[in-house]
């Protein structure tokens, strides 16, 4: 062996290829994935050094630019090895065919990921929720599959291609605001001006309140007339910071009501039967009650007179507290 570097040819595509030529290519791809990890890490703390709204535009492009000089790498690195583009566009070719079998799935999740980057149906830090029901905010878009993070803190890969050809429902696409709709019920009888009055008590000490006041302001409606009961809504606006914890957050306010609806003395019912009995071996209605030991018991005093309590700003409440350890995590 002399001093120059050995020449090992290959015969490939009809042209030699020599072991300086592999050295070449081979360090041409590891400058282009360095480089485009530089690349990456500098778009992504560009954007969060200048405080910027736009962060999933920062990040998209951090992606394509990604992909970009990964491409341009894989290219010269063909150049390098002296491989004619035609001849490699037929090996492409082939190659295609046998990818379109064996690598279908993975080639899809890749387009739908590109897709999803350019679209902007879908961008890091939406809160989702897929056709299988679950919920959780979107972490990283990658190559083949979507990072979503629920609200326990679990870690859902989903592939690209279900969010381009499914149905997904981005809660936060448009605007962060959401009105949610807490369900209750109360007895027959009940005061509806009262049951209103206690459930806006609830919705103002519940800190997730958009707006007490104006067009978006917490409503009442009754909704139904149950079997058992007179069924109705709290219609609430929620602001950014909640539309995120849907499971919390309606905790909070059914924890709220409960506390409301105690304190104005408004039972809450549950499904029951009545039983009349008109006559029992010629006894009367009331005489065969009490012989059957169904007379009615009179109610303590206290539960008639129960005195309406203010509801707190639900220092005890789970549901708050679990919202705002994440909020003050996030402000940290």
């Amino acid at each position: 062996m002399n001093g120059n570097l050995a020449r090992a040819a290959v015969d490939a595509f009809g042209a030699p290829i020599t072991l300086a030529e592999v050295l070449t290519a081979a360090g041409i791809i590891v400058a282009a994935v360095l480089i485009a990890f530089v690349l990456r890490v500098v778009i992504l703390r560009r954007s969060r050094s200048s405080q910027s709204p736009h962060l999933s535009t920062w990040y998209t492009l951090s992606r394509l630019v990604t992909y970009t000089v990964l491409g341009i790498g894989f290219f010269a690195a063909i150049a390098a090895l002296g491989v004619p583009l035609s001849e490699f566009a037929l090996l492409g070719g082939a190659l295609g065919v046998g990818l379109g079998f064996g690598l279908q799935s993975l080639f899809s999740n890749f387009i739908s990921g590109i897709v999803l980057l350019i679209d902007k149906s879908l961008k890091v830090g939406d809160f989702v929720e897929l056709e299988s029901g679950v919920t959780g905010e979107v972490r990283d878009i990658k190559i083949r599959a979507t990072t979503i993070v629920t609200n326990d803190n679990i870690d859902i890969l989903v592939p690209n291609s279900e969010f381009v050809s499914g149905r997904v429902v981005n809660w936060t696409y448009r605007d962060v605001r959401r009105r949610l709709r807490v369900p209750f019920g109360v007895a027959y009888g009940t005061d509806k001006n009262t049951v209103k009055e206690a459930a806006l008590e609830a919705a103002a000490a519940v800190p997730f309140t958009l707006h007490l006041d104006g067009p978006q302001r917490p409503q009442v409606w009754l909704v139904e007339f149950g079997s058992s009961s007179l069924n109705f809504e709290l219609v609430i606006w929620l602001n950014p910071e909640a539309t995120k914890k849907p499971a919390a957050v309606t905790a909070a306010y059914n924890w709220a009501l409960h506390s409301a609806l105690e304190a104005h003395g408004i039972e809450i019912p549950f499904p029951q039967s009545d039983l009349h009995v008109k006559t029992l071996l010629g006894l009367s209605g009331e005489d065969a009650r009490r012989a059957l030991g169904l007379a009615e018991t009179a109610e303590p005093a206290d539960a008639v007179s129960r005195a309406a309590q203010p509801v707190d700003a639900a220092s005890d409440n789970d549901a708050v507290d679990d919202v705002g350890a994440d909020l003050d995590a996030d402000a940290g």
